[in-house]
């Protein structure tokens, strides 16, 4: 890309989104496009056509989509197959119709069926039954994959996917019904700091193994992308390495600084044993991670009480 070119970045206000944005500035691409939803609502076909028409950007990053935790996946089903279809559908299309150089679909590890074998390699994908809770979800990410490789088969569009894995940073979702795993435990731990509570119960009995990438890497690797693969074939995004979910506990414990006990309720579902990806095909495209998870987690405690100082305000 050079760096006069005009980049829509769609989702600039999210978590990923954002990483991507702060990349491009820190790497010198000034005639960026970025859209608050208020401004621009993706799931509406005519204002999605309009906005392409009249921007006509050369590149474009996908990060925008209706988004959550288990428990909003599997309870607002509708809206997220729905929601999730209309913005890639309108902005796919919408691309296409103005000749956009190269779009970039950013995806989900959940599209892999949920007895697939570990780690998860791209051929995996449409091989096995998926996750139930997160279903509408996943599919509505893989109609995206597959809509990237009919624009490609049909049209010649350079239109490529990416799959991360599970992501933290800053800007991340730290609310206490609806956040991911790692996030929930920097708020829970330090609550219990700051309250001075002698535990934290964690469900579960700590034994999943789970592997983390910090958002920032991850916009690293799709600008690097962006820039070097023109592959029809989705691409993993992630560190190669997993943990167990207490070892993390114990780690995300020692940076918030929690002096109490760790307790784990068996009792509770412990989810998926394994959810690892294999990023052999990045590697051997020259990417690498740089951030590991001590220093990430660091990084995304110091974004949290960002947060909670603004939020006392």
């Amino acid at each position: 890309m050079d760096k006069r070119a005009k980049i829509y970045v769609a989702g600039h206000r999210g978590m990923v989104g954002g990483a991507i944005t702060r990349k491009l500035q820190t790497e010198g691409y000034e005639n960026l496009i970025l859209k608050r939803s208020s401004e621009l609502n993706l799931r509406n076909q005519e204002a999605v056509n309009a906005f392409f028409e009249e921007e006509r950007p050369e590149y474009v990053f996908l990060a925008a989509a209706k988004v959550g935790g288990i428990i909003a996946n599997n309870t607002y089903r509708a809206d997220f197959i729905y929601e999730n279809l209309m913005i890639e559908c309108n902005v796919i299309h919408a691309a296409h119709q103005v000749g956009v150089k190269k779009l970039m679909l950013l995806g989900s590890s959940c599209i892999y069926p949920k007895m697939a074998p570990q780690p998860l390699k791209e051929e995996y994908l449409l091989t096995g039954t998926l996750e139930s809770t997160n279903e509408p979800y996943a599919i509505a990410k893989i109609a995206g994959i597959k809509l990237c490789e009919a624009y490609r088969d049909q049209y010649g569009d350079n239109f490529i996917s990416v799959m991360p894995t599970n992501l933290y940073g800053i800007g991340d979702n730290y609310h206490p019904k609806n956040s991911h795993v790692l996030p929930a435990l920097i708020r829970r731990f330090h609550e219990a700091k700051e309250s001075g509570a002698p535990s934290v119960e964690i469900w579960g009995t700590g034994s999943p193994l789970r592997e983390f990438l910090y958002a920032d890497d991850l916009a690293e690797a799709c600008v690097y992308l962006m820039d070097t693969y023109d592959g029809r074939e989705l691409v993993n995004i992630g560190t190669g390495t997993d943990l167990s979910i207490r070892d993390l506990a114990e780690l995300v414990k020692k940076v918030v600084g929690f002096e109490g006990e760790i307790t784990f309720d068996a009792s509770k579902p412990d989810g998926t044993p394994r959810k690892l990806m294999d990023v052999s095909k990045l590697h051997g495209l020259g990417w690498h991670h740089t951030i590991e998870l001590e220093e990430g987690i660091g990084l995304a405690y110091a974004d949290f009480l960002s947060q909670e100082v603004l939020t006392e305000r």
